[in-house]
C-alpha cells in the first residue's frame, strides 16, 4: 500500500457508477431479483443525492447505501416494502420529510469482516443529525428466521436475537449500531422465504441539530483523542505484542476515538527475544519489525474506524537508522514523520540518524502534526506546524526520570500556549531489565490545552496516574480555538512580530 495514497473512502455515488452498484447488488441478492434497474438509481440520485453513500477502496465501489426521506408518521407505523418502491421499481424520495428511511446496505465479499457496514451506518447518522431529521427507520429482514419458523414465533426469534441466544447477520448488526426494534412487520416482503415474509421495524433517534455542511465534506468539531500509557513488559514472540497493541486499538475504539496515540519506542520489548553484542546490533534488530507493525496497524486503523499514531519504532533506510512516527488514517492513508532532533543516547548508543521533514496532516478530525519527545523540545518545529494550521500535536515519548519527563511535560504545555493549539503525550511505565538503556522508565501521559478562559484554569484537560499502565480519553472542542485565535485574552499567533522576527525552514 502506498504511503500517499488513501484506501478507503467515503463518497455520493453518481450515475456513473451504476455498473458498480449492479455488480454489488447482484452478488447480494441474488436469490431476491439481483440489482435495481438503472432508472430506480437514477431516481434516487435525482432526488435525493446526499442519500445514496458509497465506500471506494482505491476508485473501486466495495460499499454502498441507499436512502430517501420519508414522513415519520407514515412509515414508523405498519407499511410494506410496496409501499417504498413501487411495482415500477420507482422509489421517492420525499424532500419535506422529516425521516431518513434506510433502503440497502451492501458490501462486497472481498471487503466483508472490515467494519464497513458500521462506517456506512454512522455516515447515515451523521447526514440524519444534518439534516435535522427525526430518526433513521428501515424495515430490516431476518433471513434466518427460516432456520427457526417451525419452533418459534418472528417475536420470539427476534427477542432471542436481541439477548444474543441467536445470531442474524442483519439484524445483529441493525441492533449492535444502536437500531431499536419498534413493531413486527407481517407480509413485507412476501417473496423473502428466508424471512417468511416477515422483517422488523427499526428506529435510530435523532438529537437534533443546525446542518452545517454536506455530510462527506463536513470536518469534526469535536474530536475524541485516546492515549495509551503503555506498560513496558517481556514477552515472548511478536505476535504476543501484537495481540496487546490490538488489545489496546479495539478498546480504545469502544469508546469512539478519532485518534489512538501510542508512545516512543512502545515495541522496544522485542529487543529482548534475542541476544546482542551492543545496543546498535539491537536497535537494528528492533528495526526489522516495523513494517510489519505499520501495515498491522494501518488495518486496525480501518477495521477500528480510528486514526492511529503508532507512536514511534527504528526504521533502516538503507544503512541509516531514523526514529519514525507514523499516522494510520481510517481511510488506510498512511503519513510519516521522522524524529528531527536526535538525543545524545541514540545517537551515540542507537546511531540513529535526525529526520529533515516536518509536516502538518489533514485528516478527517482536524489538521494534526507529531513531534516524537525531543522534537516538542524546540519551539520552532511547533511554530512552523501552527504557520500550517496546526490543531492538534502528538507527542509520543519514552523518559526514563522524572525530570527526564518534566522536560518533555512543560515543554509540551509551552507549545499549546503559543501556538494555541491542543497537546496529547504518551508515555511508556515499568521496567524492561533485559534490554540495555530500557531498563526503567517513568511516564504521565496527558491532554494540554491553551490557557485561556474557555480551557482548564491550569491548562490540563486531562492526566494520567502516573506510572501506571492505563487509558486517557478525551474530547476536544476545535471550535474553541478558532475563537482563542481571534477573540483570545492574548493572541500569541496573531500578535507575533513579523516585521521583527520569523522563522524560516531552510530544507523542503
Amino acid at each position: 500500500m502506498s504511503l500517499e495514497k488513501a484506501r478507503i473512502t467515503l463518497c455520493n455515488v453518481n450515475k456513473e457508477d451504476y455498473p458498480q452498484i449492479k455488480t454489488l447488488m447482484d452478488e447480494a441478492y441474488p436469490d431476491l431479483g439481483g440489482a435495481w434497474p438503472s432508472h430506480t438509481i437514477f431516481r434516487l440520485i435525482d432526488q435525493f443525492p446526499e442519500g445514496q453513500i458509497g465506500i471506494l477502496d482505491e476508485g473501486r465501489l466495495v460499499g454502498l447505501a441507499l436512502s430517501v426521506q420519508v414522513d415519520y408518521q407514515r412509515f414508523s407505523n405498519p407499511h410494506t416494502y410496496d409501499e417504498i418502491v413501487d411495482a415500477h421499481n420507482r422509489v421517492f424520495s420525499d424532500s419535506n420529510g422529516d425521516a431518513l428511511y434506510g433502503l440497502d446496505v451492501v458490501i462486497a465479499k472481498s471487503h466483508r469482516g472490515m467494519r464497513l457496514g458500521r462506517r456506512l451506518y454512522d455516515a447515515r447518522k451523521e447526514l440524519c443529525r444534518q439534516y435535522n431529521l427525526r430518526a433513521i427507520l428501515a424495515g430490516g429482514r431476518i433471513p434466518r428466521y427460516t432456520n427457526h419458523s417451525k419452533d418459534m414465533t418472528p417475536m420470539e426469534y427476534i427477542d432471542k436475537v436481541d439477548h444474543k441466544e441467536l445470531y442474524d447477520p442483519i439484524l445483529s448488526f441493525q441492533l449492535a449500531n444502536d437500531f431499536q426494534v419498534k413493531r413486527l412487520l407481517k407480509q413485507y416482503l412476501p417473496e423473502d422465504e428466508d424471512s417468511g415474509g416477515y422483517a422488523t421495524l427499526l428506529e435510530w433517534n435523532n438529537i437534533l441539530f443546525q446542518p452545517t455542511d454536506t455530510v462527506i465534506d463536513t470536518k469534526k468539531t469535536i474530536v475524541r483523542v485516546g492515549a495509551v500509557q503503555w506498560q513496558m513488559r517481556s514477552v515472548s514472540s511478536v505476535e504476543e505484542l501484537m495481540r496487546q497493541v490490538e488489545y489496546f486499538v479495539d478498546t480504545v475504539s469502544e469508546y469512539q476515538s478519532d485518534f489512538i496515540l501510542f508512545p516512543e519506542f512502545f515495541n522496544a520489548p522485542l529487543m529482548g527475544l534475542q541476544e546482542h553484542r551492543n545496543q546498535t546490533e539491537a536497535i537494528r534488530y528492533l528495526a526489522e519489525f516495523t513494517e510489519l507493525f505499520r501495515d498491522a496497524m494501518s488495518t486496525m486503523a480501518i477495521e477500528y474506524n480510528a486514526n492511529i499514531v503508532t507512536g514511534s519504532m527504528p526504521l533502516l533506510d538503507g544503512e541509516k537508522i531514523y526514529n519514525v512516527s507514523y499516522l494510520c488514517h481510517r481511510s488506510g492513508k498512511i503519513d510519516e514523520q521522522r524524529k528531527i532532533h536526535i538525543t545524545p543516547h541514540e545517537a551515540y548508543d542507537w546511531v540513529i540518524e535526525g529526520g529533515d521533514e516536518i509536516s502538518v496532516f489533514e485528516t478527517d478530525a482536524g489538521r494534526v502534526g507529531i513531534q516524537i519527545c525531543y522534537d516538542v523540545e524546540f519551539p520552532e518545529l511547533s511554530r512552523l506546524m501552527a504557520e500550517r494550521g496546526l490543531d492538534i500535536l502528538f507527542v509520543p515519548y519514552w523518559t526514563d526520570t522524572k525530570n527526564s519527563y518534566l522536560r518533555v511535560r512543560h515543554c509540551a504545555q509551552a507549545r499549546a500556549v503559543e501556538n494555541e493549539c491542543y497537546v496529547v503525550i504518551a508515555g511508556s511505565v515499568g521496567n524492561l531489565p533485559q534490554v540495555d538503556s530500557l531498563d526503567v522508565q517513568y511516564g504521565q501521559s496527558a491532554v494540554l490545552t491553551p490557557s485561556d478562559f474557555a480551557f482548564p484554569h491550569d491548562a490540563a484537560l486531562n492526566e494520567a496516574t502516573p506510572n501506571t499502565e492505563m487509558l486517557l480519553f478525551s474530547d476536544l472542542d476545535l471550535d474553541k480555538l478558532k475563537l482563542l485565535h481571534s477573540e483570545g485574552t492574548v493572541r500569541n499567533l496573531k500578535d507575533r512580530r513579523t516585521d521583527l522576527y520569523q522563522v524560516v525552514l531552510k530544507r523542503r
